[in-house]
């Protein structure tokens, strides 16, 4: 099951008694206070690991506790400490106070370790109390109380490339044909339940990482459909691919506008990403038609089919697709990278694709650091 967002309770370790005691040996006459320091209470720590993928591991309201510290011992001996408990969360996964609302931490990298709360500490044993006046003492501090926190985890999918597009639109058969994504495929809406990493290799050693998510409808931004619950996993990537369906009922116009607007209502961050659009379902559609339909469709977001040597779409078809993106990122933001007509099914222009994206995808790794 996915589950990407869970409320806890976790509680740091309390500190251990010190110890009351006085030497008893054989031949000490009168012997003094001997009583060991409590142990340290358990601390609270979070993990960031590529091996999970899900908060699914939590159950609703779970409460999570570090050890508490042993009680100290005859002989000066100080108590055990508790075991610090170390939460694993996978990568992209924000730490949240439930009462301010406040990002406590976004763990992004794996291995990447968080202190969140510190155990108590131990009781001082009787040792620390004995003076000349006092040769006797009686007493020892209880251990420090451990905190307790009560905490959300959001999972936000981190990726180079999102997926943005209409229910039963083509997103999952793209994710499946390029990527090792296996997500399910049929011909009805909102097949796609949970967003979906995959990916996507370019040659031996370049790759970058695809997210599907489930498909978007007017009125997503407010919760319509799966709406909001599934936007969030798109606010972490830098290049969006919406995808626009030649075959769809949905006017070509209509689908790409209220496509950027719900990222926008959803987003200010989102709504700057670079984007690309790809037009689907290009199989079934008579080649006069497509040239129509993509001519038309390239009118209305202002700009002119071109041909590119550097990204080589199939040139039967016009599409567009502006010159190659430097360190600078010297190209208009404001309008798509590229827009070509595409099959999954039959891999047209997916290879192009694919190379095209990565492309974008190495100038944004260049520019970030």
């Amino acid at each position: 099951m996915f589950t990407d967002s869970v409320e806890l309770t976790v509680s740091s370790g309390k500190g251990g008694q010190g110890c009351v005691s006085f030497r008893r040996e054989k031949f000490v006459i009168n012997g003094g206070p001997n009583g060991g320091d409590g142990g340290k209470g358990g601390d609270i720590w979070f993990k960031c690991d590529n091996n999970t993928h899900t908060l699914s591991h939590f159950q609703k309201k779970m409460h999570i506790k570090a050890d508490n510290g042993a009680q100290g011992e005859s002989s000066n001996m100080a108590g055990k400490s508790g075991s610090k408990k170390v939460i694993i969360v996978p990568p992209g996964t924000q730490i949240i106070d439930a009462e301010s609302g406040e990002v406590l931490f976004d763990m992004l990298k794996d291995g990447q370790e968080e202190l969140f709360i510190t155990g108590g500490k131990g009781g001082l044993g009787n040792t620390h109390f004995k003076s000349s006046t006092n040769q006797r003492p009686t007493y020892a501090q209880p251990g420090e109380k451990g905190e307790t926190r009560t905490i959300k985890l959001d999972l936000k999918l981190i990726a180079d490339v999102g997926l943005v597009g209409f229910p039963n639109v083509g997103k999952s058969t793209l994710i499946s044909t390029v990527s090792n994504a296996r997500p399910e495929i049929a011909n009805y809406e909102f097949t796609t339940l949970t967003p979906k990493l995959g990916q996507v290799n370019i040659g031996d050693f370049e790759s970058f990482i695809m997210a599907d998510i489930p498909g978007i409808i007017g009125g997503a931004h407010e919760g319509k459909g799966l709406g909001i619950q599934f936007l969030r996993h798109i606010e972490r990537t830098k290049i969006l691919l919406f995808m626009v369906d030649l075959a769809s009922y949905r006017d070509l116009k209509e689908q790409i506008e209220t496509l950027k607007r719900e990222v926008a209502l959803f987003s200010d961050k989102l709504s700057q990403s670079q984007y690309a659009i790809a037009l689907t379902r290009a199989d079934i559609v008579s080649p006069d038609e497509i040239n129509d339909l993509v001519n038309g469709f390239l009118e209305i977001i202002g700009v002119k089919a071109n041909k590119s040597s550097e990204v080589p779409f199939d040139d039967s078809l016009p599409y567009f697709i502006q010159k190659s993106a430097d360190e600078t990122l010297g190209y208009d933001k404001t309008l798509p990278y590229f827009v070509a007509p595409i099959s999954s099914a039959t891999h047209k222009n997916i290879e192009p694709l694919k190379h095209a994206l990565f492309n974008l995808v190495q100038v944004n790794r260049i520019y970030s650091k």
